[in-house]
């Protein structure tokens, strides 16, 4: 124990390190302690005072891009420009007492040797603190805040991931001693993904497909799996219905480890909110702070694409709506986009218009498996 707290020290006067570690039970507690220790110690001094908790800036302007040169992922990561909470601030006061009050939960939390999700955390703290915490988002961005104070991984800090995401095709999941799942037979409703990263981790992954797909929309997600998409060309499909969730790029993250050789193909709407989801699951996000770099793979974007608009009715096309355009603007202010996206993000914009997945049906039903084999196709990636 004793060797660890000296690691716990050591850390918290090195402000160059912009990830965050995974680490075990004991060490969190030991980093816990440590801050704590650190600030009983300055109210106690010759010259009491109250120091500010320098944490790393978690926006565009702090963000990076680590363009792959040793490997074919790129991901986003934080650089060292920081932004603090402070007690002294009227502004930040009520944020630097949230810091405290979530390491407090989750160092209650490791010691009793529990896991949470976010939502269950969030209700845990609005009934022990109803002045500081008044939403999800509050308790989101201090959860993030404690990551960056204590450089580990929500994971690690005893917080589980909330899923949404569904699983499906040519995949089977052995969690150590218990039996094979085969995520081929599951039907139209897929398999669960777990937000147990832990366990996440530990299965035991088989496949062989020749392909990942990851579906932006729950609907298409169903009506592949009901087709049985993934026997017709063998694919294994992932969807987060919607933006990703920790839990699903996650697994999603573990199979490219696993299968490096298996291309990763995106099916997203030709609109902003689509590109931002290939990209959440490309690059990573910088909401995630010093944890976004876990997630990111090498996900190319199959469709659709602007050179498919020709198979949807003009009709079917949507205006964008002033969210679109946010989103688009957001996207173009950051370093994360290659020019061929920017050039498709850019016509979005100057057609005013967004295509959904869904208007391929004009062509009937199953058009969109034959959609997705004749976009594979074209890209050489057979």
């Amino acid at each position: 124990m004793e060797e660890s707290r000296e690691t716990s020290m050591s850390f918290f006067s090195d402000q160059k390190l912009c990830y965050a570690d995974i680490i075990p039970p004991f060490e969190v507690l030991a980093r816990i302690e440590v801050a704590v220790l650190n600030f009983l110690r300055t109210l106690t001094s010759p010259a009491p005072a109250i120091s500010d908790l320098p944490l790393i800036a978690r926006k565009w302007s702090n963000g990076r891009v680590n363009q792959g040169m040793l490997t074919s992922v790129s991901w986003i990561f934080l650089s060292g420009s920081f932004c603090t909470r402070s007690l002294m601030q009227a502004n930040a006061a009520k944020a630097f007492i949230r810091v405290w009050k979530v390491m407090e939960m989750c160092y209650k939390i490791l010691a009793q040797e529990k896991r949470v999700t976010q939502r269950e955390l969030f209700y845990k703290l609005i009934c022990d603190s109803p002045d500081y915490f008044s939403s999800q988002l509050e308790v989101n961005r201090t959860i993030q805040d404690v990551v960056t104070l204590l450089r580990c991984s929500r994971y690690s800090l005893g917080i589980m991931a909330s899923s949404r995401g569904l699983v499906t095709g040519r995949l089977l999941l052995e969690e150590p001693n218990k039996e094979v799942v085969d995520c081929s037979v599951g039907g139209s409703s897929g398999y669960a993904i777990s937000g147990d990263l832990n366990l996440l981790d530990k299965l035991i992954l088989k496949t062989d497909a020749r392909y990942i797909i990851v579906v932006e929309k729950h609907a298409i997600f169903q009506r592949l799996s009901e087709d049985c998409v993934f026997n017709q060309i063998p694919t294994i499909l992932i969807t987060a219905k919607g933006y990703p969730d920790i839990a699903t790029r996650f697994l999603l993250h573990r199979l490219s480890r696993t299968f490096p050789e298996l291309p990763i193909l995106a099916l997203v709407d030709w609109n902003p909110a689509g590109l931002a989801i290939l990209c959440t699951f490309k690059f990573g996000s910088i909401g995630m702070g010093l944890e976004a770099y876990r997630y990111a793979c090498n996900v190319k974007w199959l469709g659709l694409r602007g050179n498919d608009l020709n198979l949807i009715p003009e009709e079917s096309l949507i205006p964008l709506k002033p969210k679109d355009l946010q989103i688009a603007k957001s996207l173009m202010s950051t370093n994360v986009l290659q020019e061929n996206y920017r050039e498709e993000l850019a016509l979005m914009v100057q057609t005013g218009k967004r295509a959904e997945i869904e208007a391929l049906y004009s062509h009937g039903y199953e058009y969109i498996g034959k959609f997705i084999a004749k976009k594979i196709v074209q890209a050489n990636y057979i």
